[in-house]
């Protein structure tokens, strides 16, 4: 088998790179990392030596080269391990569609609450637009729990390509604080116990570049 890659952004701040390594370690596959600092004047020109969008993650697999973590995942699924999807085909278009949401949309939390795993900022980046964003959150993960969630603690029971396109979410409840009722709260400490989910934040909370603007 080739030998797969994926080039990451640090670690601390790189929630896109998350969702695409998440899923790469919850698919059993081995793979080398190229981690590429991000903001720094060499930043773009050093990762447009691998993706031709310039921004990470990408996945390098011989010759071929998959970018943007929604495509990654579901080539990873196609390839590697195809139980990344729930198997029912109507529970799978709903997956989809929710990954997709969460993939094109909740810009006031992405701009207001960026991830930063290593530090804590309780109370801050709670706009009214980010209010209502998390309020969305919270019921996806609420029906999803009730309908199919039955075989496990994931959002469809077992670890989907869902769970690593929220898992940044969890990470970002986290740092700045956010109430979470019940059902939220098991979500989110069953993310935070997945041995990959602790690696990643170990690596974020060892690396010693830090991003100023990313305070808000």
């Amino acid at each position: 088998m080739t030998e797969l890659t994926l080039v990451i952004g640090n670690k601390n701040y790189s929630s896109w790179s998350l969702r695409a390594w998440l899923a790469m370690k919850q698919a059993g596959l081995e793979f080398a990392e190229v981690r590429i600092p991000l903001d720094w004047p060499t930043t773009h020109e050093e990762i447009r030596r691998y993706s031709p969008s310039g921004k990470v993650p990408v996945l390098i697999d011989g010759d071929l080269k998959v970018w943007e973590s929604l495509a990654i995942c579901e080539y990873v699924a196609d390839r590697f391990a195809n139980d990344l999807w729930p198997t029912d085909i109507a529970e799978r278009a709903i997956a989809r569609s929710i990954a997709a949401e969460m993939h094109a949309g909740f810009q006031n939390l992405r701009d207001n609450m960026p991830m930063d795993c290593r530090n804590r900022y309780p109370g801050e980046g709670m706009t009214a637009g980010v209010e209502a964003e998390i309020d969305r959150i919270f019921a996806i993960w609420r029906e999803c729990r009730q309908k199919f969630g039955t075989g496990g603690n994931m959002l469809f029971g077992k670890f989907t390509v869902v769970d690593a396109m929220f898992a940044p979410v969890v990470m970002r409840f986290i740092t700045y604080g956010v109430k979470l009722d019940s059902s939220a709260k098991a979500y989110a400490e069953a993310i935070l116990a997945l041995p990959a989910i602790q690696e990643w934040v170990a690596a974020a909370c060892s690396e010693t570049e830090s991003i100023p603007h990313i305070k808000i």
